[in-house]
């Protein structure tokens, strides 16, 4: 994959590749012309972007924008060729080359741009580093070293982490949270079956079970002394907490899971593993992949081949394929690994951020991107029909290939990305409407929301396991994804159903005393906030309404002095970060698409903003963004999608100019 220059500020930062050697052709239109400097900026800026976008399409008619997470996705990349025993000298110096540039002043890694230093990605990291061959009394791996042990060294580490350690003995077993195998068979209704955990958790544990039954350890080319606080005790001893709270009764769980680890009968073991095994081949996809995202592809390979599939084997072969389709190659010769790709989520909301900007529907290209889309429909069920076996599939995934977890988040938009293109095939285009509009409702929770994969993924027990200290494993509604769906509801003419107006009562009730509403899936409550007005605006709700006269006051309240919006990665931790940080494009687009929603077109808020957007875009129409204004789990895994920093601003300007969305009623 080749790479162009996206021009980012600050620390390196990967640098966006071009969608396609052979981007789609153009066709010219004429934008909405409105009279005024800051609606004549706002239309100059509008067509720069709507032009670099068009170009920007591949030539099957999606946009892909990279998907940029932090370098443990590459660190443990460069693990796995190191426990397969496949590494190559041009691969790992390829990633070792994205690696140190990554590395900041204070010697350490972080896990979104301008972060702290985070101590699991600084290990990983150093030990992908020395690997690579860098030795570790370098100035960069010694600083590093003294960094680590100055936060308590591995032993402070992740779970996942220690893990990775534990493959070549720089970690034991015996100090690592279990996880049985015979998770598999616990029922559906038992706490902590698998169904229980979010998709995404549920797709790395099931293997890791079998690599926690297994212990397997090859021998390490060097050891990590450097890495311990103390080499000679590692591994402190942590006090258990009291026996009547949930942290308690977890630790002595894992305590009693040790045990059983010791007198597990071997059959019943080895029919876990093969079951476990079983469900995993079931889940891989067409491409070799598995849920389309790169951590439980890297897993699942781990665990087939310790169960005696061979690298040659079709399920191993075609899974390690996949993961070469991960990696960006970038101009200065590094390589960089994408922790999933997201073609069918940057394909919509380029589509309806074009037609909002005045895009005719009937453009050659949005009708390219539709047949696009509905080709990707899924038609199957997945793992979803555990909770809703009587649901007929309709949906949409993220990825490429991802048939078994679509998701309702992306389904959504899809929809609203049809329904504003003029398709020369509308009975299709409604058909796909129609399957989306039923799988949506169907998976409605039971508090009337709606999550991003599953109904009622709400158990309290998989985030207190002592295992699961990577990031949230859970999939509970959240504010953001329901308003997507409200606003696809809203669009064909659902408004009054009895669950959509349930959706806009949660909605309601979730709002923040500050005015704003959490963002799961963005960054926070900026993305949250924006999805939510548009939703309201859509479902009729008057911009007069109390709730969005106090959203629209906090919007105002946080609004940069140089008149952009931005919000840091920090406000999931500490809510006085919330709405507060560097200016960005994306985060812009947020603010700016929920005050034109509540009817504020003609604020100095609004004015500022667009301002903002016009006077920081670049000469070839698009704008610079480094921060991280993507969410895959709050706080613990922060994204940058590079199509954001485009797609946002595009539809917030277009909105401005042409007088809010594109019409909607071209699909019904």
């Amino acid at each position: 994959m080749k790479a162009t220059t996206d021009g980012s500020t600050g620390a390196p930062a990967p640098r966006a590749p071009s969608a396609s050697d052979d981007a789609a052709e153009t066709t010219a239109y004429t934008p909405t012309v409105v009279a005024g400097d800051t609606m004549a900026a706002a239309r100059h800026a509008t067509t720069r972007a709507t032009e670099h976008l068009l170009a920007a399409q591949d030539s099957a008619g999606w946009w892909k924008g990279t998907l940029e997470t932090n370098v443990t996705m590459d660190a443990e990349d460069l693990l796995l060729r190191q426990f397969l025993g496949i590494q190559d000298r041009g691969t790992t110096e390829a990633a070792a080359r994205h690696i140190r540039a990554e590395q900041r002043a204070d010697n350490t890694w972080a896990t979104f741009h301008e972060g702290p230093g985070d101590l699991s990605a600084t290990i990983e990291a150093y030990v992908a580093l020395r690997l690579a061959g860098d030795a570790p009394d370098a100035p960069h791996m010694a600083g590093a070293a003294a960094w680590i042990r100055g936060h308590g060294g591995i032993a402070a580490a992740r779970v996942f982490t220690r893990i990775w350690l534990a493959l070549f003995g720089w970690w034991r077993w015996e100090d690592l949270p279990e996880l049985p195998p015979e998770l598999i068979y616990f029922p559906q209704w038992f706490p902590l079956n698998i169904y229980d955990f979010g998709c995404w958790a549920r797709q790395t544990i099931v293997p890791l079970t079998i690599v926690s039954a297994k212990r397997p350890v090859r021998p390490a080319p060097f050891a990590l002394d450097e890495l311990h606080t103390d080499p000679r005790h590692p591994r402190p001893r942590q006090p258990l907490a009291p026996a009547a709270s949930w942290d308690g009764l977890f630790q002595r769980l894992d305590k009693a899971l040790h045990l059983y680890h010791k007198v597990a009968l071997r059959k019943l073991r080895g029919a876990a593993m093969r079951s476990a095994a079983r469900w995993i081949v079931e889940r891989q996809e067409n491409d070799g992949c598995w849920g389309g995202i790169q951590p439980p592809a890297v897993y699942s390979i781990i665990a087939l081949h310790l169960l005696g599939y061979d690298l040659d084997h079709p399920v191993l072969s075609a899974g390690l394929r996949s993961l070469d389709r991960f990696a960006v190659w970038q101009e200065d010769g590094s390589r960089m690994i994408e922790a999933c790709q997201s073609p069918v989520w940057d394909t919509c909301l380029a589509t309806i951020a074009l037609a909002d900007a005045g895009v005719p529907a009937d453009h050659p290209q949005l009708v390219k991107a539709v047949d696009w889309m509905l080709a990707e429909e899924i038609d199957r069920p997945g793992d979803w029909a555990v909770r809703r076996p009587q649901l007929q599939p309709g949906g949409w995934a993220f990825e490429f290939e991802n048939d078994n977890y679509p998701d309702i988040d992306d389904t959504a938009e899809v929809v609203l990305a049809l329904r504003r293109v003029r398709h020369p095939d509308p009975a299709r285009v409604d058909a796909a409407v129609q399957r989306a509009v039923r799988w949506n409702l169907g998976m409605q929770s039971k508090n009337g929301a709606w999550a991003a994969f599953d109904a009622d993924n709400t158990s309290p027990f998989p985030n207190r396991l002592p295992f699961c200290d990577f990031g949230e494993v859970i999939d509970p509604p959240s504010a953001d994804v329901t308003a997507h769906v409200i606003e696809m509801l809203a669009d064909v003419d659902r408004t009054h159903d009895p669950r959509t107006r349930r959706g806009i009562q949660w909605l309601l009730a979730e709002q923040e005393p500050s005015g704003a509403w959490f963002g799961r899936w963005g960054t926070n409550y900026l993305y949250g906030t924006g999805s939510v007005l548009p939703a309201l605006a859509a479902a009729g709700i008057p911009g007069s309404h109390p709730a969005v006269r106090r959203a629209v006051g906090w919007l105002e309240r946080v609004q940069n002095d140089d008149g952009g919006w931005g919000e840091d990665q920090r406000s999931y931790q500490d809510k006085k970060w919330a709405g507060r940080g560097a200016s960005t494009a994306s985060q812009t687009g947020w603010a700016l698409m929920a005050l034109l929603a509540a009817g504020e077109r003609d604020s100095e808020a609004v004015r500022r903003g667009v301002r903002w957007l016009a006077d920081t875009q670049r000469a070839d129409g698009t704008w610079d963004e480094p921060y991280f204004t993507g969410t895959g789990f709050p706080w613990d895994f922060s994204i940058n999608y590079h199509l954001y920093r485009q797609v946002f601003p595009l539809t917030a300007l277009g909105r401005y100019v042409n007088g809010g969305p594109a019409g909607a009623s071209l699909g019904a």
